[in-house]
């Protein structure tokens, strides 16, 4: 396994879910101000990445307007974050695939190359942790662990912790301050943060 350095990652932008929370909305498209979720992490991810995608599962076309290829999940009904990351792992050219939710606007700059640092000891996949609390949609994984996901999909599975485990994902410890890792979850989180300075 070649060794993890940003210029062999792609960035995918989560952007697959149904929105059940933020009352069927498309989340990455909602705006914080005056820019769409899914544009904002594009922009905070690209200069950490060779390339980048976006995983959705619907408006593909307002999606494709932000200038990178969009890939739909390869399985039904919104199969969750992990199957946007298979997404990844299956079209990428890059060795290495990192995701990060659209909802989370203010993920760590330096998030990718701390999520490469903690790969050294040779594991197939990092995970942040922030705070004490697991964030494992902030995900750093080798193409070749893609077969071992498509197979925990198909079989059922579902939770992201779960899989980590499974492949013995190492840890990238982002310290106390989970503020980066605050997601916007619901329509009443967004008009928050809309007002906030």
């Amino acid at each position: 396994m070649s060794r993890c350095e940003p210029g062999q990652v792609t960035g995918v932008v989560l952007a697959g879910g149904a929105g059940r929370r933020m009352g069927g909305a498309d989340k990455g498209l909602e705006r914080l101000h005056g820019e769409a979720l899914a544009s904002r992490a594009l922009r905070r991810l690209r200069p950490q990445v060779a390339a980048l995608l976006i995983s959705a599962n619907r408006n593909l076309d307002a999606y494709a307007a932000f200038g990178v290829p969009v890939v739909a999940d390869a399985l039904p009904d919104f199969s969750g974050p992990l199957a946007g990351l298979l997404a990844g792992l299956e079209q990428a050219c890059t060795p290495y695939v990192v995701s990060v939710p659209c909802d989370t606007p203010d993920f760590p700059q330096d998030l990718v190359a701390r999520l490469c640092e903690a790969l050294a000891g040779g594991a197939p996949a990092a995970y942040a942790l922030a705070g004490g609390r697991h964030q494992p949609v902030f995900c750093l994984a080798h193409r070749h662990v893609a077969p071992q996901l498509r197979a925990y999909l198909e079989g059922g599975g579902r939770r992201m912790q779960q899989w980590m485990a499974s492949v013995d994902a190492a840890v990238a410890d982002f310290g106390d301050d989970v503020a980066p890792f605050d997601n916007l979850n619901t329509a009443p989180d967004l008009a928050r943060r809309g007002t906030s300075c």
